[in-house]
C-alpha cells in the first residue's frame, strides 16, 4: 500500500512515526497586518523534501487542518499552511467562516497576494528545516482549492496546483494564460456548492488557455469528501474511499513534476 493515501489511515497507525511529526505556529506579516500560519512536518527526516503551500478550507487555520497536513506530510513533503484571513480572525461556526471566506473570495487580487505571501513563508521555511526549494507545490481544500487555482492563474512560479472539492469559478478567466505549471481538480460530480455550470465554464477556460490540466469527477461524492468531520448527507459528507484516491491522485502528480516519476 502507498505509505500515505489519507489521513484518517495513519491515524490507525499512529506510533513511532507520529511521534516524529512536528507543528509550529510561523507569525508573518501582510502590508503591516499580522498573520499566523503553522509549519508541519516529520523531523525524523534529514534529506531535503518537497514543500507544499496547504491552503485549508474555510475554517482557516485550525488542529483540525494542522491534523489533515500531518497526514497529507508524512515523510514525502514539509507543509506550510496559510493564514488567509489574519491572526485575529478564527472562525468557530459556519457563519463566521462563510464571512471571512466571502470577505476574501470577493476580492481576488488580495486572495491572490495572501495566497503567494504564503508560498514565501513556505520558501522562508529552508532555513529551518530541510526543504527542497525546487520542488515547491500547492493544495487547497473547498475555499481553500479556490485559493489554489487563483493562485495559479496569477501566474506563481511553483511546479503543481491540486484543488479538493473547491470552487472553480473566476472573475477573471482569461487569466488562465498565466498558468504556469499543470493543474488538477479533485471533484465529486454530486457537489452542489459546485454545480456543472461552474465544472463546465472551468473546462472551457482551461481549454481556452491550453493549460497543462486535469479535473477527476468523483461519482457519488458531494463537498467536503476528505473531510472526517463533514456529516450533512448530500451536501457536506466524508467519503472515505474517494478520499484515498484523491490522495493518491496528488501524489501522482506531485510524483511526476517533482521527480518525473508516476
Amino acid at each position: 500500500m502507498n505509505r500515505l493515501l489519507l489521513p484518517s489511515l495513519l491515524f490507525a497507525f499512529a506510533g513511532p512515526t507520529w511521534a516524529a511529526m512536528v507543528t509550529q505556529t510561523v507569525p508573518y506579516e501582510i502590508d503591516g497586518k499580522p498573520f499566523e500560519g503553522t509549519l508541519v512536518y516529520d523531523d525524523a527526516v534529514k534529506t531535503p523534501r518537497p514543500g507544499l503551500l496547504m491552503v485549508p478550507n474555510w475554517m482557516g487555520v485550525t488542529p483540525a487542518a494542522a491534523d489533515q497536513a500531518k497526514g497529507i506530510a508524512g515523510q514525502r513533503y514539509v507543509i506550510f499552511i496559510a493564514d488567509m484571513y489574519g491572526k485575529g480572525v478564527r472562525p468557530t461556526k459556519p457563519e463566521e467562516a462563510r464571512a471571512a471566506a466571502t470577505a476574501v473570495r470577493g476580492d481576488r487580487p488580495l486572495m491572490r497576494k495572501r495566497a503567494q505571501a504564503g508560498v514565501e513563508m513556505l520558501k522562508a521555511q529552508g532555513a529551518k528545516v530541510p526543504l527542497d526549494l525546487a520542488s515547491l507545490g500547492a493544495i487547497g481544500f473547498c475555499f481553500g482549492g479556490g485559493s489554489v487555482l487563483e493562485l495559479a492563474r496569477s501566474g506563481a512560479p511553483l511546479k503543481g496546483f491540486v484543488s479538493f472539492h473547491g470552487n472553480l469559478d473566476t472573475p477573471n478567466p482569461a487569466d488562465a494564460r498565466n498558468i504556469r505549471a499543470p493543474v488538477l481538480v479533485l471533484h465529486g460530480a454530486d457537489d452542489p456548492a459546485v454545480p456543472k455550470t461552474q465544472v463546465d465554464a472551468f473546462t472551457a477556460e482551461m481549454t481556452a488557455a491550453k493549460a497543462d490540466w486535469q479535473l477527476v469527477s468523483y461519482g457519488g461524492a458531494v463537498h467536503s469528501f476528505t473531510e472526517p468531520g463533514a456529516n450533512v448527507p448530500g451536501r457536506n459528507e466524508y467519503n472515505p474511499k474517494v478520499a484515498a484516491r484523491a490522495y493518491q491522485a496528488m501524489n501522482d502528480l506531485f510524483d511526476e513534476v517533482f521527480t518525473g516519476t508516476r
